[in-house]
């Protein structure tokens, strides 16, 4: 049996990294949508909006549920808000060290 460990940081910035995949996002901030108005509003093929959805969906950006013969997605909200948060705290783990640099070279 395999575990599978909670996406990173890192992996769901990666994601969000490519043009394509950062539209989608956009796109489904506006609410569900079916891969076929998907294809549509980015003028791309069905293969390269799923593939693209399907990594959005490995590190938990978005979700996906079957209606018949279409799959609709939907935008995770809160692991975008924590991914933000995390990303926040990684970077500024020291807030004094913004106020002051007692090792600059300047």
């Amino acid at each position: 049996m395999t575990v599978q460990t909670a996406p990173s940081v890192l992996d769901q910035l990666k994601a969000l990294s490519h043009e394509i995949r950062y539209d989608l996002v956009r796109h489904l901030a506006q609410g569900e949508r079916c891969v076929c108005d998907l294809e549509a509003l980015l003028a791309l093929p069905q293969s390269k909006v799923s593939y693209h959805l399907g990594i959005l969906r490995e590190v938990g950006l978005v979700r996906s549920e079957q209606r018949g013969k279409n799959i609709y997605y939907t935008l995770q909200h809160a692991p975008l808000f924590h991914l933000g948060g995390t990303l926040l705290n990684e970077i500024f783990t020291d807030s004094p060290a913004l106020v002051h640099q007692s090792n600059s070279i300047c």
